[in-house]
């Protein structure tokens, strides 16, 4: 059903007659536009569309095949995988429910529109300038800060493309905050002049991207000289005149007032119908619509729209769905699905901010229009809204559908929407969906630092972490083995009793870090300088708490001291099994470029953080829409060869891996537990104020960062060759994890830990079983002797091991259980 042409005379003949306007492109121009006139400084004339449900009722069906039609040819253009991972963005107020539309075509993509709404509590993402529009200012507000984040196409989607400057202008704001590769651009037409035409691609090349443009139909508006004035003029002529047969036409003031005064004589029967939308399905784009949102909608709009239509009169035969400004979709995609069971015949448009001048001739697109109160409380206070060829339409009953913010005593007043409606029917129904409000969670806190919790300075390392020193968390190492092994508890849901070392331990500990401060200065420097070189310039180090943090606070130190480099650095928990704290990730990615995080850990065993890392990276990206984070870890040492980060593979003693929070700034292990980390908080982790007397974690940081000054050159050396050498992972080190694995009849390679740092854990924390030890290991190993002597746990030396040594769990653990031959496993 086209109504540009009626009964022969275009709609827009009128204004081409007395201003010489006249539009040249494709022979569908005129079937999809007429013209008319408004007071605006900027351009006198307004393309109306006939298919955009907007100031020309239409059918629903016809509205909603445009758009989801040129939804399907982006997603021909695009192809499936990037189509699914683009975003569909829609312009206020005229083009929310097309740009809806597209992106339903598209299917696979999230929609979000712009607005003139402002959302208590939800931060801007964006916004840019229209500079023809009478209201200019837009506002991006995802409910889901990373909405426009990604690096997937982005599909920006108005009714007409004029002269290009309001999509230029939203690409420049959002590529400078969320860069990407490519932009398409929708519309209904491309009526863009000869000048105008290669500015977006000339655009594109200049900021590296590509952009393409899909339309309906392309011409331009030709205005012959003097056209903007002419048509001011055309324009308060026609508002000082009073039409006294014209109807609706308001244009005069005392008019306007005319037509807002109550409604004379029998009032038609207004009723409200209970559409019970879904709960927490957003109305529309407005904050984001996402398509598992869309399925929802799609499941729902039977039974919605069977009550609606149980409100209608029995003899219905013209019905008028009429949405409200920038609620488009959700009308219309009622009035499409009534459109479906009703025999009456139904057509769609919504109330605009805009205000055109009406006229009431078959060869001009605004044949009436209505005047009422804004009756939503708008931002920029109170004034006149609009809807056009409504009045006198003939319609047996308009159903007005509203937003729950609409919904005030402005709607309902004498002179208020409902009641110009009811002038001009006899039955006005008001359908009201629930405004959508973002469930935002609280905002992550600050980052913890010392000395309210862990005993680094404050400057050294802030803890993206939630403080459970109160809790009681630690259990005995026995019973939180045999809870983990037998399925019972995650080892991240308790502590293991922190050991508490003895003198001669005390002192063991203190002569190895003598023994190795200079080489652990090196390996500091020399993977640092790796990281400054090939990762980033200006790298945000954080490590992986809390064996990693030590080394971070390391790696500051030397590019401060080398380099004069002052580099953020954070703690952050990963959990084997469960991932990151993907709200530390949210955070990291709120205040630095996810491009410069360094992830930083003290050593890798087996790889098996290597690999949760790269997997929870993966997945986060994935569901938040954040690109940018690099899974390679930097570490001291690589004895594994899981990683191509490092300062040396060689397997020898860290010292800090010898104490527990004791050398880790008197912080614990990491807390994963469901009644203690809710979805919006950090993981947890507790505060060891209590083990100050014992605390050796500055003393630690000391020493090593004393002899960076000695080791420069010798960390020169080892950097220029590390970035010259080949440093492709060989996982040798999970393979030798399998084959001890299956050797020893363990038959779990998480119960075989590898190296000194993690056979030092396995004594420390958990029931080990024996501790195999390559043959003529010296003085790296004496703690780990001594630890296992302390629990009488047998050392094997082996002849063939890659590792310095390796610690073996205690397989199939309980509290009875014996291994007595070193192979086999009794339970």
């Amino acid at each position: 059903m086209n109504k540009a042409v009626n009964n022969g005379v275009w709609s827009g003949s009128w204004v081409a007659e007395r201003l010489g306007v006249a539009l040249d492109g494709d022979e569908q121009l005129t079937d999809l536009l007429g013209l008319a006139l408004r007071r605006n400084p900027k351009r006198a004339h307004l393309l109306v569309s006939h298919v955009l449900g907007k100031h020309v009722p239409q059918s629903p069906s016809v509205v909603y095949g445009y758009g989801f039609t040129l939804g399907r040819r982006v997603r021909d253009l695009l192809g499936d995988r990037a189509a699914a991972s683009a975003v569909v963005l829609g312009y206020a107020e005229t083009a929310t429910g097309l740009g809806h539309s597209v992106a339903d075509g598209l299917a696979l993509a999230p929609y979000l529109h712009s607005t003139r709404r402002p959302v208590a509590g939800v931060p801007q993402a964006g916004g840019f300038e229209e500079s023809h529009s009478h209201a200019t200012s837009h506002l991006l507000l995802p409910e889901d800060p990373t909405l426009l984040a990604g690096d997937g196409p982005l599909v920006l989607v108005d009714d007409e493309f004029s002269t290009g400057n309001t999509v230029l202008n939203t690409i420049r704001d959002l590529h400078e905050r969320y860069p990407r590769r490519r932009y398409v651009v929708v519309a209904l037409v491309d009526m863009r002049s000869a000048a105008d035409a290669g500015r977006l691609e000339d655009f594109a090349r200049e900021i590296g991207a590509r952009a393409d443009l899909v339309a309906a139909a392309r011409g331009t508006v030709r205005l012959p000289e003097g056209v903007l004035e002419k048509g001011q003029r055309l324009v308060a002529e026609y508002e000082d005149m009073s039409h006294p047969g014209a109807r609706g036409c308001v244009e005069s003031a005392a008019t306007a007032a005319r037509a807002r005064q109550a409604p004379t004589g029998p009032q038609p029967t207004t009723m409200r119908v209970d559409l019970r939308w879904p709960p927490g399905l957003p109305d529309g784009g407005r904050h984001g619509f996402t398509p598992h949102h869309r399925i929802r909608l799609e499941t729902a709009l039977p039974t919605m729209t069977a009550r609606l239509a149980e409100a209608l009169p029995k003899n219905a035969h013209r019905v008028h769905i009429l949405g409200f400004e920038e609620l488009m979709y959700a009308p219309l995609r009622l009035a499409r699905e009534l459109e479906q069971i009703t025999d009456a015949e139904v057509t769609y448009s919504t109330t605009t901010r805009s205000p055109v001048l009406a006229v009431d001739d078959p060869g001009y697109a605004i044949r009436s229009r209505l005047v009422f109160p804004a009756h939503d409380d708008p931002a920029d206070g109170p004034g006149d809204r609009y809807a056009y060829n409504v009045a006198g339409a003939g319609f047996d009953a308009v159903v007005a559908v509203v937003d729950s913010a609409a919904d005030t005593p402005h709607l309902h007043a004498p002179d208020g929407l409902l009641a110009q409606l009811a002038a001009h029917t006899p039955r006005v129904v008001l359908a009201v969906v629930p405004s959508y409000v973002p469930e935002r969670p609280s905002m992550l806190p600050e980052p913890l630092r010392g000395p309210a919790f862990s005993s680094y300075p404050p400057e050294e390392v802030g803890w993206l972490l939630q403080d459970l020193s109160e809790v009681t968390l630690e259990a005995p190492t026995e019973e939180r083995e045999e809870a983990i092994q037998s399925g019972g508890a995650h080892y991240a849901e308790s502590l293991p009793v922190e050991y508490q070392p003895s003198a001669q331990y005390q002192e063991l500990f203190q002569a190895a870090l003598e023994a190795s401060a200079a080489r652990l200065a090196q390996a500091v420097g020399a993977v640092t300088e790796v990281v400054l070189a090939e990762r980033s310039p200006h790298p945000v180090l954080v490590s992986l708490a809390r064996a990693g943090t030590p080394v971070g606070v390391l790696m500051r130190r030397w590019a401060e001291h080398r380099h004069g480099l002052d580099l953020p650095h954070y703690a952050v928990s990963i959990v084997r099994g469960r991932g990151i704290d993907a709200n530390a990730l949210r955070w990291l990615a709120a205040h630095h470029d996810p491009r410069d995080i360094v992830f930083v850990d003290g050593w890798t065993g087996k790889g098996a953080i290597t690999r949760e890392l790269a997997a929870a990276i993966e997945e986060f990206e994935a569901a938040e829409g954040v690109t940018g984070f690099d899974p390679e870890i930097a570490v001291l040492a690589d004895p594994g060869s899981c990683v191509r980060t490092y300062g040396t593979r060689e397997d020898y003693l860290i010292p800090s891996a010898c104490l527990n929070s004791t050398v880790s700034g008197l912080i614990s292990r990491t807390v994963l537990r469901a009644d203690l980390v809710g979805p919006h908080d950090f993981h947890g982790a507790k505060f060891y104020r209590e083990l100050a007397g014992a605390d050796v974690s500055v003393d630690f940081l000391d020493a090593v960062s004393a002899r960076f000054t000695e080791v420069a050159d010798a960390v020169d050396a080892q950097a220029k060759e590390l970035l010259s050498a080949d440093r492709t992972p060989t996982w040798e080190g999970w393979a030798a994890v399998e084959r001890i694995s299956e050797e020893y009849g363990i038959h779990d390679v998480n119960l075989v830990k590898p190296g000194v740092g993690e056979t030092t854990r396995v004594l420390l924390r958990r029931v080990p079983w024996k501790i195999l030890a390559r043959a003529g290991a010296g003085a790296d190993l004496d703690h780990v002797r001594l630890l296992a002597e302390q629990r009488g746990v047998p050392v094997e030396e082996v002849a063939e091991l890659p590792y310095t040594c390796v610690g073996l769990i205690h397989p199939k653990y309980t509290r009875g259980a014996t291994g007595a031959d070193g192979r086999a496993v009794t339970v």
